[in-house]
């Protein structure tokens, strides 16, 4: 079966590279995650990746600091995850072009939109540090820019839940999973999916949305092939 998208983002969260350890990173739990985009590269797949920096900042976690402050520390801890990313994808065989939002050339070179499409076509996994490179936006948002950007088909969100439900499954065991959902929908009920501004700008561009499970990491090469994992979050047309 080959893949059905020609060009993805994945969205990873920083949490999922830490793993059992909570913090930092769990080389298991990464190399995992890797292997998963090796998979779908595998298939052909363009794939350009979004990691957050959960697993060394927070910035709602910062107390009293000053929030533009604390969001660009955030900013750094998505590139150090971008670049430990892209060193074990190397390892595995699987060619990678780190691309920053902020100017920092001794680490990656800044984001351009065609330099980031060239590398894709080119078959390397893009990976975007440094979020949108501005305060107040999440790497969420971030995401769905650089798909939107980059002419992607889909964004791929990988989670810590197998998609989007009605209330939180963790603590409602009669919590109900939806197979699809629109973007009003996911709005109007204040659904745990991603930020609202996120949510809009993929409304407006009409960017679908898979939300699924990284626990399998295999679930990234089943999205890519188009098997039915997870919620799809779309717009009618």
């Amino acid at each position: 079966m080959t893949n059905q998208y020609k060009r993805i983002l994945l969205k990873v969260s920083g949490e999922a590279l830490a793993g059992e350890k909570g913090a930092g990173f769990d080389e298991a739990a990464m190399r995992a995650i890797c292997e998963g985009i090796r998979e779908a590269h595998a298939l052909g797949t363009q794939i350009g990746v979004v990691v957050g920096g959960g697993n060394f900042w927070r910035g709602r976690s910062s107390g009293e600091m000053e929030r533009t402050c604390a969001d660009k520390i955030g900013m750094l801890a998505t590139i150090m995850n971008a670049l430990a990313v892209a060193d074990q994808l190397e390892q595995l065989g699987v060619p990678t072009q780190v691309q920053t939002s902020l100017v920092m050339p001794q680490v990656a070179p800044v984001f351009t939109r065609n330099d980031a499409v060239r590398a894709m076509e080119e078959g390397k996994v893009v990976l975007f540090g440094g979020g949108t490179g501005c305060p107040f936006f999440s790497t969420d948002t971030a995401s769905a820019l650089r798909a939107i950007e980059t002419g992607c088909d889909i964004m791929f969100k990988a989670t810590m839940v197998d998609g989007v439900y009605d209330k939180d499954p963790k603590k409602h065991p009669d919590a109900v999973r939806y197979e699809k959902l629109t973007f009003s929908e996911v709005l109007e009920k204040k659904l745990a999916v991603m930020d609202g501004t996120a949510a809009t700008l993929c409304r407006d561009n009409k960017l679908p949305i898979l939300v699924f499970d990284l626990a399998q990491p295999r679930n990234i090469a089943c999205a890519a092939r188009g098997e039915a994992v997870g919620t799809l979050v779309y717009e009618e047309s």
